[in-house]
Order: structure tokens, then sequence, then C-alpha cells
């Protein structure tokens, strides 16, 4: 009862209650991140940050600049996200040795086989039906297993509430039909987001050139990336 109550509160918002039913496999959410599409000016973290009021210092997204540098016939790849790319990046000289640059978004990847779901001790994070992966503040203990369960470096601990907090594709708008808040003020459409069945979603997971980050875990993260280089995997 207390975790049907959590939902409740987290969709509803008002005095309207959302019956959650159970959702068919072409109901499941999935999320596209185009890097190619990406300018790093930083509006999705601090939209993400307004709308689910993230604690200071701490991200539920982020977004990476990766450089690429040749010394010869040596590729280094150097990766940087100043204060989560809140903020935008900073110029960066361009020269011969600079052989490629580009942004990319991170956040939780909702895994089917999500290994946070797996460690928690008190059953706090689950997957819904549509393929979200929450957290019960009212049941987490704060261990921060899962936090070392995710190879995506997504989750982070609320030392305010004590508790494990992390991306939750903003469940309380998209439930309404709303998109993510990332999503919604990402102004080149770097930000992809819809249900399975929907043909956008569909036509985006036809491009040869989308995967999705260490496929080797078998995960199965429902976040998929296009246009970034062997670098990011």
């Amino acid at each position: 009862m207390q975790r049907r109550e959590f939902v409740k509160k987290i969709i509803a918002g008002s005095a309207i209650v959302l019956m959650i039913k159970p959702a068919k496999s072409d109901d499941v959410f999935i999320y596209i991140v185009d890097a190619a599409k990406c300018i790093g000016c930083g509006s999705c973290v601090r939209a993400c940050r307004k709308e689910n009021k993230v604690m200071e210092g701490k991200y539920r997204t982020w977004v990476e600049r990766y450089v690429v540098t040749t010394d010869g016939s040596i590729e280094s790849v150097h990766v940087e996200s100043p204060h989560g790319g809140e903020y935008g990046f900073e110029d960066i000289e361009v020269n011969d040795e600079v052989l490629r640059t580009y942004f990319v978004p991170k956040l939780c990847m909702h895994c089917e086989k999500a290994p946070c779901v797996k460690v928690c001790p008190v059953k706090a994070t689950w997957l819904t039906p549509e393929g979200v992966v929450l957290i019960d503040k009212s049941h987490c203990i704060g261990c921060k297993y899962c936090i070392q369960a995710c190879p995506y470096g997504a989750r982070y601990f609320n030392h305010h509430e004590r508790v494990v907090d992390k991306c939750t594709w903003c469940y309380h708008r998209i439930m309404r039909d709303l998109k993510p808040a990332c999503v919604t003020v990402c102004p080149t459409g770097a930000r992809i987001f819809g249900k399975l069945s929907d043909e956008h979603i569909q036509a985006a997971l036809r491009d040869r050139n989308i995967q999705v980050l260490k496929p080797e875990l078998n995960t199965r993260p429902k976040v998929f990336y296009k246009n970034v280089g062997w670098e990011v995997w």
C-alpha cells in the first residue's frame, strides 16, 4: 500500500489520480540521444534541476564533452563535464591535434535488467510496467548499494533526505502524456522520447548508427545513442 500511495503522489500532484495498468511491450518508453545535434548548452540540465528540485552539486542528467586528439598515430580522449555541463562549455582551441569533439548527454538508462534493482536489500527501487526505474524514498535506507551497482554513474546520494536519487524521466510528466523536462527544452531536438510503438521512435531505432552504452553488460538499457564514437563505449 505504501508503494501504491507513493506512485499516486508522484503522478498526481493534484486531486487527479491516474490508474496505472500493466503496460504492453509497445507501451514501454524509449529515450534516444542524437549526439550530432547536442550543442552542450546545458538547457536540459537546468530544466531538470528546476522541474525535479535537484539538490545543488548533484545531477539527474548531465552533459559530457569528448575531445579526441592525436599525437602522431596515437589517439587520446579527454572527457570533461564542468558543473555537469549545466552552464555550457568554454570554447577550445582547434588545432591539427584535435580530431573531433562532440557532446554526449547522460542520464539513467532505465535498464530492463537493472543491476540497481537486483542489489537493493529492501526493494526500494523497482521497474514500472512502463519500463521506468523508480525509487521509493519511504523505503530507501540509504545503503548506497545501488549507487555502486549502477555501471552508468546515474545515481547519487541526497545528503539532505538521506536517500538515493536519480533521473525518473520525469515520471510525473510522462504519465500525463507530457515529455520529460529535458526533452522539452532542448533547442536542437537532440533528445527524443516516446513509446516503443510511436512512429518517430520506430524510425529512429531503425538507424544503423544507433547503439546502447556498454552493451556487453546486458543490462538492456532503454536509452539509445546516435552518432557517438568508440570513445563513449
